[in-house]
């Protein structure tokens, strides 16, 4: 049987299997002025029929009925997305069934013996109903907008790493050539000039120029470092050979491996993540060692900088100005990987970033 009372605004289904007992209901939502349009069914089938062709805002369902529970219409309810709020409107049914009806995600019940709660119970059911869809359209466009972010970052990233190689190439071609051929046009001078201020001048010229060289090459191994087409391995000991050279500070290097095959993309988060730590150290650590852990044992390459300084309370991290740190994270993401660190003040530091393996991001080519 299939009936329902006119109105407008809400459009309840009412599963029961008593005339008088929906015809209660009706009454009781009229006098409290709830507009209205209910269907009323009393089959499983029925049911089923109505929740696929047409769409609801409440659903009243007595707890048991010829042949079937309440529990079986949630179930086919329950399965779609985006369903009304299901209440059970019974005068058969005890406590601890319907706190258990509840916790499947029933929205409430009521007695038929206290109908006069209903409209309160629709209305609130209501509000959290829309409250939840609120919630998750909002969490979907986090989660949408989070992913806009990162690729975002990922194409922000490549597109750096492509002008640091252009930028990198034209020092090379451009400024390293020049500046080599006025060094030979300066010893050329040297080699021919006998007057001595002249040559005071040219070995005064010579030595900002070899200064000079030396920048321009800093410069180009901090954009690409050519050495990282010898692997991340001797990438990263090159760095820290560096960084103990201009800070004083003992820094060691382990690796799981000599050589450690990773992709492109990967190999250059890890050697950027080593760089942002050792330039963060050498700021603000204070510290006299500095190790560098490169291994990619069960699955998982991981590169941890430690060092023993000041140390810093790891809440600072959540500034809005904390770039450096947080684009770090950003890098890792872009490898599907994530980095975590470890500080107190006063008992140093430690940088890891993980990365899985087998992930589909590690398949990727140059950056």
């Amino acid at each position: 049987m299939v009936s329902h009372t006119s109105g407008q605004s809400l459009r309840i289904l009412h599963l029961e299997d008593s005339v008088a007992d929906h015809a209660l209901t009706a009454i009781t939502l009229r006098r409290a002025q709830v507009e209205h349009t209910m269907w009323h069914v009393d089959t499983l089938d029925g049911f089923r029929d109505l929740i696929a062709g047409q769409v609801f805002d409440i659903i009243l369902a007595d707890y048991k009925l010829p042949g079937f529970t309440a529990l079986d219409a949630w179930k086919l309810v329950s399965a779609a997305p985006r369903h009304p709020p299901f209440i059970l409107l019974s005068g058969a049914i005890g406590e601890a069934a319907a706190v258990d009806a509840i916790r499947l995600g029933i929205a409430d019940y009521v007695l038929k013996d206290e109908m006069s709660r209903l409209p309160h119970v629709i209305a609130r059911a209501r509000e959290v109903h829309e409250a939840r869809l609120s919630q998750e359209q909002a969490a979907r466009e986090l989660a949408a907008s989070q992913q806009r972010l990162a690729e975002l970052t990922e194409h922000l990233q490549s597109s750096i790493e492509q002008e640091r190689a252009a930028i990198a190439r034209e020092i090379h071609d451009d400024i390293g050539g020049s500046l080599t051929a006025i060094r030979f046009d300066l010893s050329w001078i040297d080699r021919h000039t006998q007057q001595t201020d002249v040559r005071e001048h040219v070995q005064a010229a010579t030595a900002m120029l070899q200064h000079a060289l030396g920048a321009s090459q800093r410069i180009m191994m901090n954009l690409r470092p050519p050495i990282l087409d010898q692997g991340l391995v001797a990438a990263v000991q090159w760095l820290a050979d560096s960084f103990e050279r201009r800070s004083g500070v003992s820094t060691r290097v382990h690796s799981s491996a000599d050589a450690i095959d990773l992709p492109a993309s990967v190999q250059l988060v890890a050697y950027r993540t080593a760089q942002e730590a050792l330039t963060n150290i050498s700021k603000y650590a204070a510290c006299t060692t500095v190790h560098v852990e490169l291994s990619d044992t069960e699955g998982v390459f991981t590169l941890e900088v430690t060092d023993n300084g000041c140390g810093f309370d790891p809440a600072s991290l959540n500034k809005p100005k904390a770039f450096g740190i947080n684009g770090l994270r950003e890098r890792a993401r872009t490898v599907n990987g994530w980095l975590d660190i470890s500080s107190r003040p006063g008992q140093g530091t430690s940088i890891i970033l993980s990365v899985p393996l087998d992930s589909p991001a590690d398949k990727g080519g140059d950056q």
